[in-house]
């Protein structure tokens, strides 16, 4: 699973928000959040900025935390440039 997906099913849960109710928030079918979730397949870097818009209209937490998640010590500068070359 993409690290977005790992994200996003942990905000979902923690804050219970429904697959449903995102995807209608986004304006996306529900099986696409669905495939995101189990890791069939990664949302685009343009979806993740609307995953993030979409979170913050539903709970303003939730958005903060996904975006925690998935950009991790990157966020607060701890992170190591030269790992970020790697990938």
């Amino acid at each position: 699973m993409g690290k977005a997906g790992e994200a996003l099913k942990q905000v979902l849960a923690t804050y219970g928000i429904s697959q449903n109710k995102l995807a209608v928030t986004i304006g996306i079918r529900r099986w696409d959040v669905d495939r995101w979730v189990h890791g069939l397949t990664d949302p685009t870097g343009e979806t993740i900025v609307e995953i993030a818009k979409a979170l913050r209209g539903l709970n303003s937490d939730a958005a903060l935390e996904f975006v925690k998640l998935y950009l991790g010590d990157i966020v607060h500068g701890r992170e190591d440039p030269q790992n970020l070359e790697e990938d």
